[in-house]
């Protein structure tokens, strides 16, 4: 026997597929739970926007929501609005908080539940 077998090398069909499939996935995975950060930052720089005016902790509750409102429909903010936030808004101090999750759809029975909490407090209680 002259002939030395060779050792095979590569991928075989299955493996490919395999790898395939799991490129698929996480790429889906990302197109889906990309949004939804994006988003998120969209409302942290608006929180933060408000944290930064100048006399926040002067304003009334309305003026705040005002103020949100205006900023949430400037940047294109859908699934966050005003009714969302916990604001507690009195002389000398203002507190603003927001806790939210996003339930995306990937495919399926297969969901993605991401959860946010943002906030600040400025003044003296």
């Amino acid at each position: 026997m002259q002939h030395a077998l060779k050792k095979q090398q590569g991928l075989t069909f299955i493996s490919l597929v395999f790898v395939l499939a799991l490129i698929g996935f996480f790429t889906l995975l990302i197109l889906k739970i990309a949004p939804i950060y994006f988003d998120h930052s969209k409302v942290v720089n608006a929180i933060e926007a408000l944290r930064q005016e100048p006399g926040i902790a002067s304003l009334s509750k309305r003026d705040i929501e005002s103020s949100l409102d205006k900023r949430f429909n400037m940047n294109y903010v859908n699934h966050i609005g005003v009714k969302d936030f916990v604001i507690v808004a009195q002389p000398g101090f203002v507190k603003v908080q927001l806790d939210y999750e996003r339930v995306e759809k990937i495919f399926g029975n297969l969901s993605v539940l991401v959860e946010f909490h943002e906030g600040f407090e400025v003044g003296e209680r």
